[in-house]
């Protein structure tokens, strides 16, 4: 194992390990511990007691951040005709209406952030499954990321905004960005209180209990920090 560098352990002398924190301690600890030179990235991961080879206890969903990500978002939409012409006006950055682009992602062409589509471009989108399914970059109508024409400015402007896609993975955990460190505690506390939302709301009926057993926030490269999972739980956006 790698042994971590001196700033690393100077921002960890700063955390109880054996603490579980309240939400607004815990993002004061993030920005503290943060000893990038660049803006870090804050994110929580979630360990839940879900069954991810159980078809009924699966989490796939969206949340549209208040606050956004502090990043430029980068759309791509797979689109022809008049969803097209609705997507460049909308704003995307790229607009894939030939099969040029589509051999481009074929060749390892990844300079994108979200991706979305018409239900008419679905069969050429799926032959790039291969390359986007593992990036978490697929269009999926259950994500909300496969629309129709009328709806593109929508989805392109809640993209931008800081639309954030949450799913389950293999290991029953759910990881998601919440902002910068820049941010003031507030916005980030916003921003995971919304978050905190729509996992609640995106509970799957078969899930037992509390099913979120642990809650870790951190920065890029920064210690992990334990928040109390109830408190996490029942946060609310405007507290």
């Amino acid at each position: 194992m790698a042994k971590h560098g001196k700033k690393y352990r100077a921002a960890l002398a700063k955390v109880d390990v054996t603490k579980t924190y309240d939400p607004r301690e815990a993002i004061r600890l993030v920005k503290e511990t943060s000893y990038t030179k660049f803006d870090a990235t804050v994110e929580v991961h979630l360990r839940t007691n879900l069954d991810p080879r159980q078809a009924d206890q699966q989490i796939r969903d969206v949340v549209v951040l208040p606050h956004g990500l502090g990043k430029q978002v980068r759309v791509l939409v797979f689109a022809q005709g008049e969803g097209a012409a609705a997507a460049r006006a909308a704003g995307a950055d790229v607009v894939a209406d030939d099969d040029e682009t589509i051999a481009k992602i074929q060749g390892g062409w990844l300079d994108f952030d979200v991706a979305i589509a018409t239900p008419d471009m679905m069969g050429k989108v799926g032959r790039l499954g291969r390359i986007l399914g593992p990036r978490g970059l697929m269009p999926n109508p259950k994500a909300g990321t496969v629309v129709s024409a009328a709806d593109l400015p929508r989805v392109i402007a809640e993209a931008k905004a800081g639309r954030v896609e949450f799913r389950l993975d293999k290991t029953a955990n759910i990881h998601a960005a919440l902002g910068k460190v820049s941010f003031d505690e507030q916005k980030l506390y916003e921003n995971m209180a919304a978050f905190m939302e729509a996992v609640r709301k995106a509970r799957p009926a078969a899930a037992k209990g509390s099913f979120i057993k642990r809650v870790t926030l951190t920065s890029t490269m920064g210690p992990g920090i334990k928040v109390d999972p109830n408190l996490a739980q029942s946060m609310e956006v405007g507290e």
